[in-house]
């Protein structure tokens, strides 16, 4: 294994992107995107997107590379990012790989679990529930079925709950079991490193980043997608707490908080994904992380 895959995680907020292209122009390569909210072409301000400045710095991969309108997911993400991966190893010994969609970071570092197709007779009735009753019925079932699942997931995500409870009905099995299986062997070196903030400093950062993305324009942007809101990419924070200041069912201010709190939610979610990998080197942050020593010891 002569070629190394630079991994670097975290939960939203922390810096990952500017972190990533400090590590990219150290060892002079090439970044991969694994967050999935950044893969869609409509959507910019709300899913914190690297700047055009960014952009021009080092050379991503995976930004804003399909539409909202297309169905996109780890599986289709996992065979996409490694033919890409194996055309950048053709030019570089090391590439980075940086996001905060455990699952799509999973997907290249283990491969996807070899899941039943979906029935769909019980995703039908799944979907049926959800579109009647909405999603506390999805929720407790997943909880009371899949408690470990349930504890990572996105539970305000009605894909991802119906999937788990499509494959739960199929196989009697939780869906949780199916994700200890995977483990597929990597023709490279895989480093993984972690960003690591106090929990005080991250909620100031995220609630920042809340006020910022709304001076930048979230508001409009979200008006813009506001006729695709039934599409899953748009179940997403940021927009659906938007859709529902739209519809008047509640007012700015408060879509604002509930922003600051899906965000803090989300990213507590992150950091309980990511604890589980032992093999992440946790670094604590700051504006002065000596990457080219961290490499030197690493690589």
């Amino acid at each position: 294994m002569n070629k190394n895959l630079i991994v670097l995680i975290g939960p939203t907020a922390v810096g990952k992107t500017k972190q990533a292209i400090l590590i990219a122009k150290e060892l002079n390569t090439e970044i991969l995107s694994a967050d999935s909210r950044q893969f869609y072409k409509e959507l910019s301000i709300g899913v914190a997107s690297p700047s055009e400045e960014e952009l021009s710095e080092i050379k991503h991969h995976f930004i804003k590379h399909i539409s909202i309108k297309e169905s996109y997911n780890a599986g289709l993400y996992e065979k996409d990012a490694m033919e890409k991966i194996e055309e950048l190893f053709k030019k570089y010994d090391n590439l980075v790989l940086t996001g905060g969609s455990g699952m799509y970071v999973d997907a290249i570092c283990n491969g996807m679990d070899c899941l039943p197709n979906s029935n769909e007779t019980i995703r039908e009735e799944l979907n049926n529930i959800y579109k009647t009753k909405g999603l506390l019925p999805l929720q407790e079932e997943l909880q009371k079925k899949d408690p470990k699942y349930y504890g990572i997931v996105d539970i305000n995500n009605p894909v991802r709950l119906i999937r788990a409870l499509d494959v739960i009905y199929q196989t009697n099995k939780p869906y949780s079991s199916f994700l200890n299986n995977r483990h597929k062997k990597r023709d490279f070196a895989i480093i993984k490193f972690g960003l690591l903030m106090d929990r005080p400093l991250l909620i100031e950062r995220i609630n920042k980043r809340v006020d910022n993305m709304i001076e930048e324009g979230l508001i409009t942007e979200a008006k813009q997608v506001y006729h695709f809101k039934d599409f899953p990419a748009l179940n997403t924070v940021g927009y659906k707490e938007l859709f529902e200041y739209f519809e008047g069912k509640v007012e700015l201010s408060d879509a604002i908080e509930k922003i600051k709190t899906n965000t803090r939610r989300y990213a507590k979610r992150q950091m309980t994904w990511f604890r589980k990998d032992n093999k992440i080197n946790w670094i604590p942050y700051s504006n002065n992380i000596d990457w080219k020593c961290i490499l030197e010891k690493n690589i």
